[in-house]
């Protein structure tokens, strides 16, 4: 997760939201990624799609099902959408999102056997978000 919060800084230096995210695949690091949707004008740029789109070129192959995702932030429905599409089966995530996290919007998109850990440097990954956004209000 420390990989993570590293990308999600990388972002808040790019000007990005601070969102980071990491694809491990036994035991070995096989993408690392941030949020870019400003950067490239494009909203579905989002840590996890970055490095779910790595992780898949980097194996050879668009399921990653010996594949632990690592992200900073509680995936939206959009992430949830294709983290479940990909068939990784465990997702470890830091803060929470309350207002458009896939755990209100789409509980069920993540592959049925899916392992979910949360709370994984949860303070430091919710206080990057708190303060990037009181920077900006």
């Amino acid at each position: 997760m420390q990989m993570a919060l590293d990308e999600a800084h990388l972002a808040l230096e790019a000007g990005e939201i601070p969102i980071g995210a990491v694809v491990v695949c036994k035991d070995r690091v096989v993408s690392r990624a941030h949020n870019l949707t400003e950067t490239l004008c494009d909203v579905t740029a989002h840590a996890e799609m970055q490095a779910i789109t790595a992780a898949a070129n980097t194996l050879g192959g668009k399921y990653l099902t010996e594949c632990t995702l690592y992200v900073t932030v509680e995936p939206c429905t959009m992430c949830a959408g294709a983290i479940g599409w990909a068939q990784i089966p465990r997702i470890v995530y830091g803060a929470a999102d309350d207002k458009r996290g896939y755990h209100l919007l789409a509980p069920a998109a993540f592959h049925p056997k899916a392992l979910v850990s949360t709370g994984v440097l949860e303070t430091e990954c919710r206080e990057l978000m708190q303060n990037f956004f009181k920077s900006k209000r």
